[in-house]
């Protein structure tokens, strides 16, 4: 596979990187229209960054993160359960892996782990964390085999259907 991977300016390439979580996520037009809007907020954020997999000049894949705060809403959605679990600690000194996703015909082929690892790579904090659904998936295998744990489990937000599971590594990353 003709395979490059690079910072990605997401803010300019926001419909395109959608496109690819849409097709990954399974998520509709409106779902798809709000995700945009929180995207672009995101992109404004000190520290966040992204970075792009692109094959025969179309992106295939992506990955934005940035430093944790507390006041940002994921912070505060996940934070009770991570002190439920006595992870809270977790939330200081963190990477958040905002969104990963690689377009379903280009899975399986070490898109993902490129992505997450060259993101993480590049962090000044110490450990990473993320949220996942919380089932036995592909994306699951491959945040565990990175060396990510379960820091809390069968956490709501607000308006998911699915429960998902919060999950944290030191960096650098676990390699094969």
């Amino acid at each position: 596979m003709d395979l490059a991977i690079a910072p990605l300016d997401l803010a300019a390439h926001v419909d395109e990187a959608l496109a690819v979580q849409a097709v990954a996520f399974g998520l509709d037009a409106d779902e798809v229209a709000v995700r945009r809007q929180i995207v672009l907020r995101h992109m404004t954020y000190p520290g966040a960054r992204a970075l792009g997999a692109t094959s025969r000049g179309a992106l295939i894949g992506f990955v934005y993160g940035m430093p944790n705060d507390r006041t940002h809403w994921w912070s505060t959605v996940v934070e009770p359960y991570l002190r439920a679990e006595g992870n809270e600690p977790w939330l200081d000194g963190s990477f958040v892996i905002t969104e990963l996703h690689v377009h379903p015909a280009h899975q399986n082929r070490g898109v993902g782990r490129t992505l997450i690892t060259r993101m993480t790579d590049a962090a000044a904090e110490p450990r990473s964390i993320l949220s996942a659904i919380d089932t036995d998936s592909p994306a699951r295998g491959l945040y565990h085999s990175l060396g990510y744990v379960d820091l809390a489990r069968r956490v709501h937000f607000p308006s998911a259907p699915k429960p998902y599971a919060v999950m944290g590594a030191p960096l650098p990353l676990r390699r094969r």
